[in-house]
């Protein structure tokens, strides 16, 4: 199933995206597409609902984010070999976790708000686990029990404040917008292999990335294994697991950074496709 939330910000609807292209209304199934809703048991209540005898929603309303109400925005960094290798760096030891403030989360086609006196704001094409099911210490045989279902980030950073500015990473991952998910939360049983699924991302339609999940360090069985080791997770909860090569902070011979007025265009194989537009804060 491919989920959605239809609507204005703050009063987006739920909604599923039909195999004919029509999206129908969820709202006299679940309040959101959140929490419960992603449970096994909310999916399979929304997989028993006769769906083409819904209200259809207009296919033109903006998209929101793909899940509501997320406790957590965990994000891993340098989890791809060529990404920590295009870094100069060596694959982490173990997975390296940092936060990214749940106030960020926008829905895949919203403008991206450069900070005010932003010179290095950069792109980042991932795919996000999405967790279903409750769970801590979780053992890694038994992960993608907990998990959803998978989505598009654009993991925006701010070079600047992450690496310049002292202190931890979350200060130049927070920011508003800086967190576009979605289009769809599309279930796990859609995904036959989330460890090969091609990724990309353009600017100004200009392929930067593009890359395959294949060169994660650390799969998603992993990763959600090892994060439930620091803290439990809850259905909503959302973990972005590192991006390919190709980032502006790594270019040669210089960097490129984004500017005010360009557009970007991502995909992750089988999550659909975003596309943002940066505007100045």
């Amino acid at each position: 199933m491919k989920l959605m939330r239809i609507g204005n910000l703050g009063s987006e609807k739920p909604a599923i995206l039909l195999d004919d292209g029509t999206i129908a209304d969820l709202s006299l199934i679940v309040d959101d597409i959140a929490s419960e809703a992603i449970s096994p048991s909310g999916l399979e209540k929304i997989r028993q609902t006769n769906l083409n005898s819904l209200p259809k929603l207009d296919t033109n309303e903006r998209i929101g984010a793909c899940v509501g109400n997320s406790s957590k925005f965990i994000g891993i960094g340098l989890n791809y070999a060529d990404h920590a290798a295009e870094a100069g760096l060596d694959v982490p030891p173990e997975p390296i976790m940092f936060m990214k403030a749940t106030t960020c989360i926008c829905g895949a086609n919203d403008d991206i708000i450069m900070p005010p006196n932003s010179k290095k704001l950069d792109w980042e094409v991932e795919l996000g686990i999405v967790i279903g099911t409750k769970g801590s210490y979780i053992k890694e045989e038994n992960a993608l029990d907990h998990v959803a279902g998978y989505c598009v980030i654009n993991d925006i950073s701010e070079r600047e404040n992450q690496i310049e500015r002292s202190g931890q990473w979350v200060k130049g991952k927070s920011a508003d917008t800086f967190g576009p998910i979605g289009p769809y939360l599309v279930t796990k049983d859609e995904i036959a292999d989330p460890q090969n699924l091609k990724l990309w991302l353009e600017v100004d339609g200009k392929k930067m990335q593009n890359g395959t999940t294949k060169t994660m360090a650390y799969g998603v069985k992993h990763l959600v294994h090892y994060v439930s080791q620091f803290m439990t997770l809850l259905p909503g909860d959302i973990i972005a697991t590192g991006t390919p090569p190709g980032v502006g902070m790594g270019k040669k011979p210089e960097a490129i950074f984004l500017r005010a007025g360009q557009k970007m265009r991502l995909s992750v194989e089988g999550l659909g496709e975003q596309n943002q537009k940066i505007v100045a804060g």
